[in-house]
Parts: structure tokens; C-alpha cells; sequence
């Protein structure tokens, strides 16, 4: 099979690896489509340590079941089924233990992330069976690409204890902003506003329904004053630099709560008294749990069309290290890149594609 290799830093090649193998528990899924994450870019540069050379990234994936291991028993796991795949394993004899907290287990490994794995910028994967969705047939098979950054988004806003009623600044509308503001949809909540520095991006955030603007034109605190006549009661920063934790921080009401699941940068500086006189909570926010995954999967399997939106372009696997230094020097793609590993999916999308 044919692989996206991070051969060093600033480079992916296609290079060949032979086919997996099933262990008794997997799954053998042929890759359709995987997105580029935020984190992959960064894996990409080696900005955060948490990529090396010589692994096989990718996360955020959609494809096909080809075979099952001897133990795997689900009826509704077959050959030629569409399947998504949680990225977060966690060792069998955690799963009781952190049941509703899978991301918290500190013997997970993450398919994208531990090097060890072959992992979804390959034509094929294995993974267990645990943690394999089944995808309506009806649903588009690229949508599937997008449920992962979907329940990241899910996790912040459960996190962030946002409820309906409640007014809601989000910096930053890249594709978890965007994925945020979804999410937020998901949870009832209507008041969203959202700040964001490229205009390619700040039409998209519109087309979800949220208001937007733009940090340029003045501080991010008087805009949501403007729109909704009172500070937020809760703000994301899916951005994560300390530019955008200050404006969520002074765009939040006293009391209310920071949520941070952007991760521009390893060290963020902060107003201490934004924090503790004014008795704000910033809380924290990486992966997802099992139900917060299943709850994208749920949503996503609807075909919303909110989700095309999303895709701004697919690519085959020979322009992927093309499209990943275009995403470091900024390109102007406002949503989602997928690196289409099967060729008959390449035109499955309205947005541009490329070879």
C-alpha cells in the first residue's frame, strides 16, 4: 500500500509499506479520505515535539471495512461498510476504569500521534473494533473526515458547561472554531459570535450562522457588548496564543468561564486578576470521550449540509505535501484540506480538487 510518510520535518513522501495485518480484535479499513488537523501541521514543522520523523500521521478519517479479525463478532461490521474511527485506544484492560473519561487514561495511545502506529495518511489502517463507527450508507463519505474535529468540538463545549440561553464569544474560526460553532448549534445554543483575522474564514463561520468579526476592528469585548448587549457568558478559545486567551478572557462576564481547546502555543501569558478577582474559569479541553465522539458520529451521520461548508478541497495523496506547506504559509483555505486516499472519491466533493 501506498503511505504519507513525514520523512523530516517540512517533507511528506509517498512511499510504499506493506499491507496491515488484523490482530484478532481489529479491523482492516481501506482509507477513502483523512484530514489535515492543526496538529498535524504542527507535527508537520516540528513545532510541538509530539511528531518525529519517519511515523505515518493522520486522524480525522473515513473508509471502508476490508476484513475482521478472528474475534470480532459486531453484526453490523462487514466488508464494504463506510466506518470512521475513534483515534483514542485505549489498552483493554483500561476500559472499565475510565469508562466516560477515555482521554484522561494515561496508557492511550492516539492513531496520528504514537509513532508506533500506521496510521490514517495510509491507504490502510487496523484498529480495534471498539473503536470503529458504522456510517450511514445515505451520509457522504467525505462527511466522515469531519466527525473527529466535530467531537473535539463537542468535548469543549460540554467542557465549557454552555447551555441554551447562554451568549458565547469563540476566537478563532479555523476548523475547530468552525466545529465549535456547530457543536454549539448541537447543544440549543443560538447566541454565538465569533472573531476571526481571515475573511476567507469569516464568510464560512457566517454561512453556519454565527455572527462574526474581526479582531482587526477593534477590541473583541466592545463587539460582543455590541451584539449582545452584555459580556459573554462563556468563551472558547480555539485558537490558543495568548492574544486570544486575553480577548476571551475580557470578553467573559464576571463569573463566567474560558474554555482552551486551541493549541497555537505551548506557553500562553495571562491576567492573573482577569482570573481571580473576577472569578472567571478557564478549564481545559483536548480530545473526547467515547459518547462525545458517538455524539458527533450521531450528527454528522445526518448529512447536514452545513457539513459541504467544511470541505474546502480535496487532494490525492501526491499534492499532500504541497497542500501541507500551503496550510503553514497561511494559503487562505478557509475550512478543511482531505488528502483522498481512494481516487474514485477525488470529485466526490463541489469544492476544488487536486491531483
Amino acid at each position: 500500500m501506498r503511505a504519507l510518510v513525514l520523512e523530516d520535518f517540512g517533507r511528506l513522501v509517498v512511499a510504499e509499506r506493506d499491507d496491515p495485518t488484523p490482530a484478532p480484535d481489529e479491523v482492516t479499513i481501506r482509507i477513502i479520505a483523512t484530514g489535515i488537523c492543526g496538529s498535524d501541521i504542527h507535527g508537520y514543522t516540528g513545532e510541538n515535539g509530539r511528531r518525529v520523523p519517519g511515523q505515518i500521521m493522520g486522524h480525522e478519517t473515513v473508509g471502508v471495512v476490508e476484513a475482521l479479525g478472528a474475534s470480532v463478532a459486531r453484526a453490523d461490521l462487514r466488508p464494504g461498510v463506510t466506518v470512521t474511527v475513534n483515534p483514542v485506544i485505549l489498552p483493554p484492560e483500561d476500559l472499565d476504569e475510565y469508562a466516560g473519561r477515555e482521554q484522561h487514561d494515561p496508557g492511550k495511545r492516539v492513531l496520528g500521534v504514537a509513532p508506533e502506529l500506521v496510521s490514517a495518511f495510509a491507504e490502510k489502517i487496523v484498529a480495534p473494533a471498539r473503536n470503529v463507527h458504522v456510517l450511514p450508507p445515505t451520509m457522504p463519505a467525505l462527511y466522515g473526515a469531519l466527525i473527529e474535529p466535530l467531537a473535539v468540538a463537542v468535548n469543549a463545549v460540554r467542557r465549557s458547561g454552555a447551555a441554551p440561553g447562554d451568549a458565547v464569544f469563540v476566537a478563532g474560526g479555523g476548523p475547530i472554531g468552525q466545529s465549535v460553532v456547530l457543536a454549539l448549534q448541537m447543544a440549543g445554543i443560538t447566541e454565538v459570535i465569533v472573531s476571526e483575522v481571515a475573511p476567507e474564514r469569516r464568510d464560512l463561520v457566517e454561512q453556519l450562522g454565527a455572527i462574526v468579526i474581526d479582531p482587526a476592528d477593534g477590541a473583541a469585548s466592545e463587539a460582543v457588548m455590541t451584539a449582545f448587549g452584555r459580556a459573554a457568558d462563556v468563551a472558547i478559545d480555539a485558537v490558543g496564543i495568548t492574544e486570544t486567551l486575553r480577548g476571551a478572557l475580557e470578553s467573559t462576564r464576571l463569573g463566567g468561564t474560558v474554555c482552551l481547546v486551541g493549541m497555537g502555543s505551548p506557553l500562553l501569558s495571562l491576567d492573573a486578576f482577569a482570573v481571580s478577582t473576577a472569578e472567571r474559569t478557564i478549564v481545559g479541553s483536548f480530545t473526547y470521550t467515547d459518547a462525545d465522539f458517538a455524539a458527533a458520529v450521531a450528527w454528522m451521520s445526518q448529512g447536514p449540509a452545513a457539513a459541504d461548508a467544511l470541505i474546502s478541497e480535496c487532494v490525492g495523496i501526491d499534492g499532500a505535501d504541497a497542500a501541507f506547506g500551503r496550510l503553514c504559509g497561511g494559503g487562505g483555505v478557509p475550512g478543511k484540506i482531505l488528502i483522498v486516499l481512494d481516487p474514485a472519491h477525488l470529485s466526490g466533493h463541489t469544492g476544488s480538487t487536486t491531483r
